[in-house]
């Protein structure tokens, strides 16, 4: 999760706003101690730092057909910019799927 950049959109729009849903900011408040050192990586030790509701609400996880059915989603509530955040062990292979694979479904 990209605790940084949710912190800024959480002090930026503040707390309780409708911009920024209130499992966010609690997000955020439990952020402190969390060792950015091993972050992105495979064995990260801090992985229950980031609670399983967070991750399946505001990440995109497997082949790139949940992506796709999960940025479909997202286009169909209104959103029309996206953002990837390629920190992890896998970057080009995620980055050659968006190319081949998600970016072509979702231009459909």
């Amino acid at each position: 999760m990209v605790g940084n950049h949710v912190a800024d959109l959480v002090s930026r729009y503040g707390e309780g706003s409708s911009m920024v849903p209130g499992e966010l900011t609690e997000y955020i408040k439990a952020r402190q101690g969390y060792d950015y050192r091993h972050h992105g990586r495979a064995g990260n030790p801090s992985t229950d730092f980031v609670p399983d509701e967070i991750v399946d609400r505001f990440c995109l996880l497997g082949p790139p057909s949940a992506h796709i059915e999960k940025l479909r989603a997202l286009r169909e509530l209104g959103v029309d910019q996206f953002a990837v955040y390629n920190m992890h062990d896998a970057q080009e292979a995620t980055i050659d799927a968006y190319g081949e694979e998600v970016i072509p479904a979702l231009d459909r």
